[in-house]
């Protein structure tokens, strides 16, 4: 059985908004796996646990450079928020987005070995950002970018600097960029329902079936029937169709007029959106969180010893 410390509830409360307890609960039952006991606490508490999951703990920024149909999006990160707002790393990862707008690098390591000079660092971008390492004095990385080329026009958000949206499509502008602050707010993982990736539609549904089972045995505690079994197969499908428009862009209400979906915002734009990518600045990033109380523990023994 894994140790539940309390930094690891403090974790999975912060992910979840669950009750402290309910998180304590929770990782008991997972064997201190955070992941599992996320679906655990949406089984128990419903949507409640969920709402919070987005939030991320790494730091960094996200950039973008477009023109006209090419263009890129690209993710730094680093270790704290006041490192995003120096001068000298917002440059490098200005330039680093143009260097991959305009040279369409294969990976890290090519985009790396890129000309590029700034702040007395070069010849290429990996030598600019291992020295800003040493100015600086925190360690800063290259960790993800898409470079974007082909007949589709590009439009682009920037929520501050930790959200970033590129939008592939054919037609007015203005509706794409709509389209591409409205992924900033909502975050859609496909364009349609069919593009939901399968893994996601299969936890879900195991997460509507778990929920039907609590409802189960709470009504079994209460001395209530059952409910047959095709009515809770209903339910457990509706429950995963109501996910699949939530998830999918064309389905969700729109931002700026939630009494139509994007897709009809869209059709009435005379626009068609081909594809979206989002970042968020330290998605799926586990952050190491410390135990403070533990670590100072360990100094008051350690002290006492040496006494």
């Amino acid at each position: 059985m894994a140790a539940i410390t309390a930094s690891m509830v403090a974790e999975l409360r912060a992910k979840t908004d669950a009750p402290m307890m309910e998180c304590k609960k929770a990782l008991t039952e997972a064997d201190g796996n955070m992941e599992k006991a996320e679906e655990i606490l949406r089984v128990k508490l419903g949507n409640k646990a969920g709402k919070a999951s987005s939030r991320v703990t790494a730091e960094g920024v996200v950039a973008t450079s477009i023109h006209g149909t090419t263009g890129a999006l690209l993710e730094v990160n680093c270790e704290t928020d006041f490192v995003t707002k120096n001068d000298s790393f917002l440059a490098l990862t200005q330039a680093a987005a143009d260097l991959i707008a305009k040279h369409s690098p294969a990976d890290i390591a090519a985009l790396g070995a890129l000309p590029y000079s700034q702040d007395g660092f070069g010849p290429t971008l990996e030598d600019v950002r291992k020295g800003l390492i040493g100015k600086i004095g925190e360690n800063m990385s290259f960790r993800r970018f898409k470079h974007f080329a082909g007949a589709a026009k590009l439009a682009s958000y920037l929520h501050g600097t930790r959200i970033g949206v590129v939008v592939e499509f054919d037609g007015e502008e203005t509706a794409a960029k709509d389209v591409a602050m409205h992924v900033a707010a909502m975050k859609p993982v496909a364009l349609t329902s069919a593009d939901v990736p399968a893994e996601l539609i299969e936890k879900e549904r195991a997460v509507a079936a778990g929920k039907a089972e609590e409802d189960r045995k709470t009504a079994e505690a209460a001395g209530k029937p059952a409910q047959p079994a095709e009515i809770v197969a209903k339910r457990i499908e509706g429950g995963v169709q109501k996910f699949l428009k939530e998830v999918s862009l064309f389905n969700q209400p729109f931002v700026k007029n939630d009494k139509q979906t994007v897709e009809q915002m869209l059709k009435a734009a005379g626009t068609t959106v081909k594809g979206f990518t989002l970042y968020v600045v330290g998605e799926g990033i586990e952050k190491k969180v410390d135990d403070f109380a533990a670590e100072v523990a360990a100094q008051v023994a350690a002290a006492k010893a040496a006494a």
